[in-house]
């Protein structure tokens, strides 16, 4: 396929801009440009039907199975879509006064009254923009609490599971601690007397998932938050696996103090392509004062960490998540963890003898694979069953994550598909296996239907061509 500059030509276009109607201002000589901005001319037909091309490219929940693990990649009904669409919404202007924004602030309202309530949780801020914001949110939180307490130049040191997501270090480094990585035990959970011999004075909190990045739920997870309170820090709920759990389990009742929530994998908002996105913060009583500002127009008290966010947040993710929450209830929520597990242990099962559960255990929301053997035995790899899937209509699982899994392959099928969706993937699956074994250098020459093949990954990491150069 051509890019967009390889087929323009000089003198053609498709742009119709009305009559100027306001005094013309030309740019300061300063700001102009030295050199004529170099634009693709195209006419309309093929500025259509190079997009078109494009979207026919583009792989995502609604064109096929995608079971990327940990990330909850699950259709979005279009009933999202319309609610935020309506112009009632679309046409707000956050500077608007209250009195003309009170439906926009009763979306803000219940939608944090009923995240609180599906977290055990006081009280909620939407403004993070994401999950790894609301990560950086949550730890600025337990910051400001040690801070207040007079205990903050003492506790510098967030605990962090050796299965924790990537942005847990990076985001506890951000807000100025030291990370101490907690090991496993042999189950997959958190090894409890490595976490009573890492927790101690200068403990400021503890970073976990439950169910973690395995899809296991830690059966000791009492335990776990009261070693961590004993010791005077706090716990932190990353909710990126909340889709598990929702109506079984809430992180409040688990003994966490601060959780933040990524909409856009548990509550059915867009996902990906780099946002919009949002993952609000919530928190007990106690750590409510140190909230950034209140979307809802309530006096910011001294204490506050001061907004993390321009205005509200990202305004209509919370529409979309609103309108799921309303959708299902309490009810289809649960209904929706606990067909989420069904799927990720019927897919589990299927495929087991054929590639090893790296825990094997009754797992929740995801599982994960490990290829070790098989690469040992047979030269495929990971990444090579992952091209191999590209080839048979499927997004691959994530690869090679959690890091403590050797040649791992993390899948999460989600709530949202069928058993005949499944079953198609465990077949797809089966065979690549049963192709490795027998002839495993063709697995190394994949994927061959796609629009390009096998491409050399770490060139294109380090040395990315990121625009057209004219010739």
């Amino acid at each position: 396929m051509k890019l967009i500059f390889e087929k323009s030509v000089c003198g053609r276009g498709s742009a119709l801009l009305p009559q100027n109607d306001v005094p013309e201002t030309p740019l300061p000589e300063g700001l102009r440009r030295g050199e004529p901005l170099e634009l693709p001319e195209v006419p309309e037909v093929e500025l259509d039907r190079h997009y078109t091309q494009l979207a026919h490219q583009v792989y995502g929940v609604s064109s096929g199975f995608y079971p990327l693990g940990s990330c909850t990649m699950k259709y979005n009904p279009r009933i999202n879509e319309e609610m935020a669409a309506l112009p009632g919404f679309t046409g707000v202007h956050p500077l608007q006064d209250a009195e003309s924004t009170q439906g926009c602030r009763e979306v803000l309202r219940r939608t944090e009254e009923m995240l609180c309530e599906v977290t055990a949780m006081d009280a909620m801020t939407m403004q993070p923009a994401a999950g790894a914001h609301g990560e950086f949110t949550g730890l600025l939180l337990i910051k400001a609490y040690h801070a207040a307490r007079g205990d903050g130049a003492l506790r510098t040191k967030i605990l962090v599971p050796d299965s924790a997501h990537g942005t847990n270090p990076a985001s506890a480094a951000m807000a100025g601690y030291q990370v101490v990585s907690v090991p496993s035990n042999a189950r997959g959970g958190v090894d409890l007397d490595a976490l009573r011999a890492a927790a101690g004075a200068d403990t400021a909190g503890l970073m976990l998932t439950n169910p973690n990045t395995l899809g296991l739920f830690d059966p000791n997870i009492l335990e776990i938050t009261r070693i961590v309170h004993e010791a005077g820090g706090l716990a932190y709920y990353d909710g990126a696996n909340l889709n598990a759990v929702m109506g079984e389990a809430r992180p409040g009742d688990m003994g966490f103090d601060v959780v933040h929530l990524n909409l856009h994998k548990t509550f059915s908002t867009p996902h990906g392509g780099g946002g919009p996105g949002s993952g609000p913060v919530g928190c007990k009583a106690f750590l409510a004062a140190y909230l950034p500002a209140s979307a809802l127009g309530e006096v910011q008290g001294h204490q506050s960490i001061g907004q993390v966010r321009a205005f509200y947040g990202n305004f209509l993710v919370v529409v979309r998540a609103l309108t799921y929450l309303l959708t299902l209830g309490g009810e289809g929520l649960n209904e929706a963890s606990r067909n989420a597990v069904l799927n990720a242990n019927y897919l589990m099962h299927r495929l087991k003898e054929a590639y090893p559960v790296a825990y094997e255990h009754t797992c929740m929301h995801e599982f994960v694979l490990t290829l070790e053997e098989l690469k040992k035995e047979t030269g495929v790899s990971a990444l090579d069953v992952a091209k191999g899937l590209l080839d048979r209509d499927m997004h691959p699982p994530t690869m090679y994550f959690p890091l403590i899994v050797h040649e791992a392959l993390m899948f999460e099928p989600t709530e949202t598909e069928t058993r005949e969706t499944l079953d198609a993937a465990a077949d797809s699956m089966l065979e690549l296996a049963k192709i490795a074994r027998e002839d495993g250098d063709a697995l190394h020459r994949v994927p061959q239907r796609t629009a390009i093949g096998r491409v050399d990954e770490v060139g294109a990491a380090r040395s990315p061509v990121l625009r057209w150069n004219a010739q």
